[in-house]
């Protein structure tokens, strides 16, 4: 493979880039090989010493995700992130994506629980308006009581999604890195 058929296959590879981010990845490859050429190697040996247009792009695309969860941890970024960690390989399917199902139903569910116990005075209120001949003291107290342990869960769920968000960013940043030592390896 020529140098210009390798960085073509790298550039259709990385469109799920900015153009600035792209651009700058194909001036490193092009000084490789400008690199390469000087130490009279030949375009063909330089492509084959890289490896895989394709999978080189995937490195990249999923290290830049990586990269960009940690600046800022949003939602979308860490579905991006787990979806390019998960493209490295059929491995991953399992390695990455059974976890980060586990995590997001646990947190889910921490949610939903702290939720339900802070709005149940509200719900009392309601029952006791559609049916006021049920109304029992205890319920509403009962109700104020799970509100209390709510918040509290509520507050222990706030730190446990930052944890759980900053320890499988940092999975996902061990996953690529094996990936990618794995690759150099072979």
């Amino acid at each position: 493979m020529t140098k210009e058929q390798f960085l073509s296959k790298l550039d259709a590879s990385l469109n799920k880039l900015p153009s600035q981010e792209k651009q700058d990845i194909l001036q490193d490859f092009e000084e490789h090989f400008a690199m390469g050429l000087a130490e009279g190697k030949t375009e063909e040996q330089i492509a084959e010493s890289l490896g895989s247009p394709a999978q080189i792009a995937k490195d990249l695309i999923a290290t830049y995700h990586v990269e960009k969860v940690e600046a800022t941890a949003t939602t979308a970024n860490i579905f991006r992130a787990v979806w390019a960690v998960i493209g490295l390989g059929f491995f991953n399917l399992v390695i990455v994506l059974g976890p980060f199902i586990a995590l997001v139903a646990l947190i889910v569910a921490g949610w939903t629980v702290a939720g339900a116990f802070i709005v149940s005075p509200l719900l009392v209120i309601i029952n006791t308006v559609m049916y006021p001949e049920i109304f029992q003291f205890f319920d509403l107290f009962f109700s104020i009581g799970l509100t209390g342990l709510g918040l509290f869960i509520a507050i222990g769920m706030y730190f446990a999604t930052r944890a759980v968000t900053s320890g499988f960013v940092r999975y996902l940043k061990f996953n690529v890195r094996v990936v990618k030592g794995g690759m150099k390896d072979a």
